[in-house]
């Protein structure tokens, strides 16, 4: 168990007033559907970030990151965005829309650490807004909505910060329960939990040790060709997002969409159907459908969103040939970052043993671990 308490204290030389956890996620089904107004399944990891928290009687905020060893502090009144706080900027994120809704808080010491990766597409950013603002609202007896949680952690990206961010991952970083995965609604809002009865299987998190690019430029583009599409079907048929059209609606539109547009929203379609397909091979125990739908959704991600790369495209091919593995894709943004595979929990250590060619081909090696389904946040003792 990661002891931020101990950092905190030997920081400040106090003891926490609130400690919270919040879990990185791992996306299972539904990659750039979220975009689309369409559904999203993701899964929280046993990795976690820890946020503990002590009041100050000033209105200095002082902020230190236990695992880097790095400190920055600014005020209540000179809360702002600054590049080079980097990680501090989460957590200045949260406070400013906490700030934003009239509520009155006073200044913070605050220590953020734990074994969530960073920058491979397993949502540590938002592992610590979901942490940050759960602590501040059991610390000042906020009395937050769900809603009002989720919608603070995603506006501390969002807003505060500028980044493009969808809400499933904070959602499933407060929300999640054990032993399920969590169906995230981008149009309703609402969440589902959803059994994940493995069996004697595992989920497989492998870190292909490519960093993910910020690509912001082919995200606007991708964003940009789905936009393109609904503004076509709509001359036929009403709708606000791809998630009200079908494959009929682009057939249809054929020859009036451009053929790279008409690629992207193909892939976001059949997503938002692989979806609701894993859900339903989910609740009726069907591992090896769920295992081809993995697979087929790289697939989809690779030719037609094209958002996949090369060492990625290995690890998926390498795992799908080997013995034990239902299934495996490219997981977060794409771009880089990680593969999850599902594999048969005898199979492991021999699955393992396949990666270890990656090293001698790319030059770096792979970071396999198993990934166990976890809580969304949590109050953890002091």
């Amino acid at each position: 168990m990661y002891n931020v308490s101990t950092h905190h204290q030997a920081e400040f030389e106090s003891a926490p007033d609130v400690v919270v956890s919040a879990p990185g996620t791992v996306n299972l089904m539904g990659a750039h559907t979220e975009e689309s107004e369409g559904t999203v399944l993701q899964m929280a990891i046993d990795r976690r970030m820890h946020v503990a928290v002590s009041q100050r009687a000033d209105q200095a905020l002082r902020f230190f990151a236990a695992d880097f060893g790095e400190r920055k502090r600014t005020t209540i009144g000179g809360l702002k965005y600054k590049r080079e706080d980097r990680w501090a900027n989460l957590a200045k994120g949260v406070i400013a829309q906490i700030l934003e809704r009239d509520f009155a808080i006073s200044g913070l010491n605050l220590t953020i650490g734990g074994d969530v990766p960073t920058g491979i597409g397993l949502a540590s950013s938002a592992a610590i807004t979901a942490a940050v603002a759960t602590a501040l609202n059991a610390l000042f007896e906020l009395d937050l909505a769900p809603g009002e949680l989720l919608d603070i952690a995603v506006a501390a990206e969002r807003d505060f910060m500028g980044r493009t961010v969808g809400a499933s991952e904070c959602a499933t970083a407060l929300r999640a329960e054990h032993d399920t995965a969590l169906l995230y609604d981008a149009r309703s809002r609402e969440t589902v939990p959803v059994g994940l009865s493995l069996r004697d299987h595992r989920i497989i998190v492998i870190d292909s040790r490519v960093p993910i690019s910020p690509a912001r430029n082919e995200y606007g583009e991708r964003l940009n060709d789905c936009r393109t599409c609904v503004d076509v079907m709509q001359e036929r048929k009403p709708g606000t997002a791809l998630r009200d059209f079908t494959l009929d609606d682009l057939d249809d539109a054929m020859g009036r969409i451009p053929e790279n547009a008409r690629r992207r929203c193909l892939h976001v379609v059949h997503e938002n159907q692989r979806v609701r397909d894993v859900v339903k091979s989910l609740r009726r125990r069907d591992l090896p459908s769920v295992g081809r739908l993995l697979t087929r959704s790289h697939g989809s991600l690779r030719d037609l969103y094209e958002v996949s790369c090369p060492e990625i495209d290995w690890i998926v091919k390498r795992s799908t040939e080997a013995s034990g593995v239902l299934g495996a894709r490219i997981t977060g943004n794409g771009f880089g970052g990680c593969a999850v595979a599902l594999v048969e929990e005898s199979s492991i250590e021999a699955y393992y043993g396949r990666l270890e060619e990656y090293e001698r081909i790319f030059g770096f090696r792979p970071e396999p671990f198993v990934a166990t389904p976890d809580d969304g946040a949590r109050l953890e003792t002091v």
